[in-house]
């Protein structure tokens, strides 16, 4: 259904691939889709098929490009995984929400009817997506197992539209006390909504493999589809 495609940077000194879907009509909005750290992989790309399928142009940037352009990692391969968040403690978070900007240039230009713009991104895409809520005009922002979102509710005062954050309650990578904060920093901001999934780990909602948990999977994803069709509209 897709395709790759070239985003143009801010800076306009390079670019960058990112994964295209399409829906089968004319799209009234468009979502960027944030990756986990292993690449716009099958799973990430899947994501945006899925979204295309409800009527929305989706848009994967290739967010590690600057360190492996085009790498795509399994996480149910030990040594896939370790080499993720490998990438993940190199990887420059400012330039990633710069890229992410450009990605939502790109959409708007490729919606060409002044459409609204959401994001939805998992474990480091799910704190990308909070900090594009932070840093950019984006209509909506939905994080899923976002991991050290608590070190970033400094920024809570510049989320300016719609926030939806899932987190996993035995999340291997965002503890209970990291939680706790997350709820006692955002639960005061009417623009965010937390959902809690008792005993779900990291990685629920993954397309495929062995961390997805099916019944949370489609719970999250339909309050995910809801969230968009109201503030997307």
């Amino acid at each position: 259904m897709g395709e790759m495609i070239d985003v143009e940077t801010l800076d306009h000194n390079g670019s960058f691939g990112a994964y295209v879907a399409k829906p089968a009509g004319a799209p009234s909005a468009a979502i960027i889709v944030i990756q986990e750290v292993f690449g716009v992989n099958k799973g990430i790309r899947r994501k945006c098929d899925r979204l295309a399928e409800q009527g929305y142009l989706a848009i994967a940037p290739d967010l590690f490009w600057r360190m492996e352009p085009g790498i795509e990692l399994d996480p149910d391969v030990p040594a896939e995984l370790q080499r993720g968040l490998e990438l993940f403690g190199k990887f420059n978070q400012d330039a990633g929400i710069r890229d992410i900007e450009a990605t939502i240039r790109k959409a708007r230009e490729l919606l060409g009817n002044g459409g609204k713009i959401g994001c939805v991104g998992y474990c480091l895409g799910g704190r990308l997506a909070f900090m594009t809520a932070c840093r950019t005009d984006i209509d909506a922002s939905v994080g899923y197992y976002g991991v050290g979102i608590d070190g970033l509710l400094g920024e809570k005062h510049a989320i300016a539209r719609p926030v939806m954050l899932h987190v996993a309650g035995e999340d291997g990578f965002v503890d209970k006390a990291t939680q706790q904060r997350m709820h006692e920093g955002l639960g005061d901001l009417p623009r965010v909504t937390i959902h809690d999934y008792p005993g779900e780990d990291h990685g629920f909602a993954t397309e495929m493999g062995e961390r997805r948990s099916e019944k949370a999977a489609d719970l999250a994803d339909e309050r995910t589809a809801a969230f968009f069709k109201e503030n997307l509209a």
